[in-house]
């Protein structure tokens, strides 16, 4: 099993931003990444919607013989990742939003989350708060229309400067100094936001985090990949020309993606 793959999916491109995490962290690994990018996005559809999507891509992936699976979206973690849990035998990493590490490193004790509506209403986001947001103020965003402009590859278009700005704008005026980068597909978007906050606000996001947990589950159970660099392969359930070309700018190298069955 130590050679076999990593699968990674998402609800689109964004689980690209904790793939490049997890890269740097297990070199040695072989990848395999699926963007779920025809049901993109996650947030605005049930859990029960999403329990079946996130079940139907780990089978896709445990068929590729993935040895471990990260889901690298909030929504998906929220929804689905006790019941994949509970139904396969192997590790299973997801994501949540930074609450504990962005209350400690606020100065102004506010702190801003920016998210979909899926992962804000969640039961786990809740569980967060009540853990970690104890003496801080934390204002939440959901960001309508933000995952879609990362699946079209619009990183600095004047649409998505001001759709992100709307959303930023009233966290900085209630004094947020930190900004909580709730949803994968967000840290492309990081260089907008530090121009438009002019740096008076820390980014924080999880993805490092993540790949330090994969680290950590694989070797506990023996798993861990050794040899030369692993390579990566990708999938989109969406269109794999608009994949390709996308997948490529947030990879920063040329990205073979293949169509993924119909699931």
């Amino acid at each position: 099993m130590n050679q076999s793959p990593i699968g990674v999916f998402d609800s689109g491109v964004g689980g690209l931003s904790v793939l490049r995490h997890i890269r740097e962290e297990l070199p040695h690994e072989s990848l395999l990444y699926v963007a779920d990018s025809a049901h993109a996005p996650y947030g605005a559809k049930s859990p029960e919607q999403i329990q079946a999507r996130a079940l139907s891509l780990a089978e896709f992936l445990l068929g590729q013989r993935a040895k471990a699976l990260v889901i690298a979206c909030n929504t998906a973690t929220a929804a689905a990742a006790g019941q994949l849990r509970a139904r396969f035998g192997l590790p299973i990493i997801g994501m949540e939003p930074a609450i504990k590490p962005a209350a400690a490193a606020t100065k102004s004790g506010v702190v801003g989350v920016l998210a979909t509506g899926g992962t804000l209403k969640s039961a786990r986001f809740a569980a967060l708060l009540e853990n970690y947001g104890q003496g801080v103020r934390v204002e939440t965003q959901i960001c309508h229309g933000l995952v879609e402009c990362v699946e079209r590859g619009e990183l600095t278009a004047p649409a998505t400067r001001n759709l992100l700005w709307r959303y930023i704008e009233p966290l900085m005026n209630e004094g947020a100094d930190t900004l909580v980068l709730g949803c994968t597909h967000y840290p492309f978007l990081r260089p907008l936001i530090e121009e438009l906050t002019d740096g008076r606000a820390t980014l924080i996001d999880t993805g490092a985090a993540v790949a330090r947990q994969l680290r950590r589950r694989i070797e506990e159970h023996g798993l861990a990949a050794a040899g030369p660099a692993g390579g990566a392969c990708f999938w989109t359930s969406g269109d794999v020309t608009q994949g390709q070309y996308v997948m490529g700018m947030l990879c920063k190298e040329a990205t073979a993606v293949e169509p993924l069955p119909p699931l």
